[in-house]
């Protein structure tokens, strides 16, 4: 199996009139099995770009854990001949060149702080492409977000074309989508993704990593807002989620009921506000 975040390929871009070969890149999509204490927790399909980010923001989001602290270590089995290491005691966090057994690669390996890590009797696999997971009942009620934050639809214009400028992987592969977290001046995260999902837990990884809150912020993605994306979003306390596509209606149902601003088609200078317009100022 190929584990390359990208790779190079050759195609025959045919029009009407015309018909040439051509060379160009194809984003990388692959299967990382997630290890928790020597247990195996999940198998998420990824692209290999910043993958502890997604392991960590994948065991908070569905509360396996709730602050770095409780990690000892984290291990990403890359290749035969490279892993990379997070042992936050000893300051390590890099990848470092050493043998791997063929069989590991792939392998995410996770060592908590605490001994007693049990996992769960069951899972929910949702409509998230690559064939997202929660452990958490979609219908279990989050607390509705009490947020001041408001941003002026310039801003959400300007934060978006930031994104579009900053998603490099997107503009050399396509097929990849893109989410990020920022205030209303700036970006503060971002992060690509073969799954639209996996960008959520990987900004949230990011965000434990650098010690960025992400409560009272504001998220953007390329992707479908649906039931997994606005429920990672209220996980995180975010109050303002906008896409350059669609939300679904369950995604409504709950922005409505969390008290989040939902926005959908943010692109080309207008969107289009399902809910929570009083946070969108004139």
């Amino acid at each position: 199996m190929m584990f390359e975040e990208k790779a190079p390929i050759t195609f025959h871009r045919i029009s009407e009139t015309s018909r040439e070969r051509v060379q160009g890149v194809m984003i990388g999509e692959s299967r990382w099995t997630l290890f928790v204490n020597d247990i195996e927790l999940v198998t998420l399909m990824a692209t290999a770009r910043n993958l502890h980010h997604l392991a960590i923001g994948f065991l908070a989001s569905e509360n396996f854990i709730a602050r770095l602290d409780e990690i000892a270590s984290l291990r990403v089995n890359l290749a035969t001949d490279r892993a990379y290491w997070f042992i936050p005691a000893l300051g390590v966090d890099e990848t470092r060149t050493l043998p791997v057994c063929e069989a590991g690669v792939g392998t995410i390996q996770v060592r908590l702080t605490r001994a007693d890590f049990r996992p769960p009797a069951h899972r929910i696999i949702t409509s998230g492409c690559g064939g997202g997971v929660t452990f958490d009942d979609l219908a279990h009620a989050q607390t509705p977000l009490d947020s001041t934050r408001t941003v002026h639809a310039a801003q959400l214009f300007a934060l978006m074309r930031e994104l579009n400028t900053r998603a490099t992987l997107y503009r050399e592969c396509r097929g990849v989508h893109t989410s990020a977290l920022g205030d209303e001046a700036r970006l503060l995260a971002l992060a690509e993704d073969v799954g639209r999902h996996n960008t959520l837990d990987k900004l949230r990884g990011e965000c434990l990593l650098r010690g960025i809150d992400p409560r009272d912020q504001i998220l953007l993605s390329t992707g479908r807002i649906s039931s997994e994306m606005i429920t990672k979003a209220a996980k995180m306390r975010v109050p303002i989620v906008a896409s350059r596509t669609s939300p679904t209606l369950l995604a409504l149902e709950l922005a409505r009921a969390w008290n989040i601003t939902l926005i959908g088609y943010l692109h080309a200078g207008q969107m289009h506000v399902y809910h929570g317009i009083e946070r969108i100022p004139s």
